[in-house]
């Protein structure tokens, strides 16, 4: 298993100040952000260490060559969207960067982007899944025709109000995984495993390790703390937010052993990224390097 970083919480960084210092904590891989280039729409999105928009061969092969040289391997390109967004204008121009980002793959020879399935938040599952279906077809042909793999996180974006009632990813438990992957037979989809958003949702976080274990492509390496206390007071209906907070792996609920031995148990031996959104690092940047370097620390009593 290799340990890295998705490169989001360093999003003031430039590529190659990113690439030192996860070189220099002795990381081997990072999934690189690669959201279109502007102002950001939520937290830690907006964040484009690769602007795949414009790559050609020439900066490819740069890209390439700089993180060889520091032994750093790109696990994956990162951008998660809401490809199933309600505004058909705002949907069209998820969907065409996503392309850009499964061409910038293949032209840097990185097997794997990660994302989101997506999901129109006011309608039901099995709505969401008749639209994915439709929507995620053409998708997965063009990574195909590509040689790319797409993971899915299984992170529900449903943390605030204007996320309400549904979310923004229809694909956030072992049961609609078994429900998309019936509807999408496709060997290039799969999963971006994150223990942490099934803690908050009281999903078991080990078993579906097993079942899944020829999807995972992707592994990600993020705590969850829920808040009993607060839980008691808003109950589950509330916004996430107000009972649970992401941290950094070893400072939430996530039992790090068991998650660590189980894909052991399976045989996973890609990449493993720490995502950090830990709200005590976002004061700085040099806040956010020791939120890395912290975690870093840590996960290396699992993965050596």
């Amino acid at each position: 298993m290799k340990l890295g970083v998705i490169s989001a919480i360093l999003g003031e960084l430039s590529f190659e100040e990113m690439i030192d210092f996860i070189a220099e904590l002795g990381l081997e891989c990072v999934e690189v952000a690669c959201w279109p280039t502007g102002k950001a729409e939520r937290r830690y999105a907006g964040v484009s260490h690769i602007d795949v928009a414009n790559l050609d061969r020439e900066k490819a092969d740069y890209i390439q060559t700089y993180c060889a040289e520091r032994g750093i391997e790109i696990s994956a390109l990162a951008y998660y969207p809401n490809t199933l967004e309600p505004d058909q204008e705002k949907r069209k121009i998820y969907i065409d960067h996503l392309l850009k980002v499964i061409d910038g793959a293949a032209m840097l020879g990185v097997q794997t982007v990660t994302s989101f399935i997506g999901r129109i938040p006011y309608k039901n599952v099995e709505e969401n899944l008749k639209e994915a279906e439709s929507v995620w077809k053409p998708i997965l042909e063009h990574a195909e025709s590509k040689n790319v793999r797409i993971a899915i996180e299984n992170c529900p974006m449903l943390f605030t109000d204007d996320e309400w009632p549904g979310g923004q990813n229809v694909m956030t438990s072992p049961s609609n995984w078994r429900k998309i992957f019936k509807l999408i037979d496709s060997k290039n989809l799969g999963l971006n495993y994150d223990p942490s958003h099934f803690v908050w949702q009281q999903i078991d976080y080990i078993k579906p390790l097993y079942e899944f274990k020829d999807k995972i492509f992707h592994v990600h390496f993020k705590d969850i703390k829920v808040y009993p206390e607060k839980l008691k007071d808003v109950g589950i209906m509330a916004t996430p937010l107000e009972y649970m907070s992401p941290k950094i792996p070893g400072l939430g609920d996530v039992e790090w052993g068991k998650y660590v031995s189980a894909l052991t148990d399976i045989g996973y031996d890609g990449c493993a990224c720490m995502e950090i959104e830990d709200k005590a690092f976002e004061g700085s940047v040099e806040d956010a390097k020791n939120a890395v370097r912290l975690t870093t620390r840590y996960l290396r009593n699992f993965v050596i």
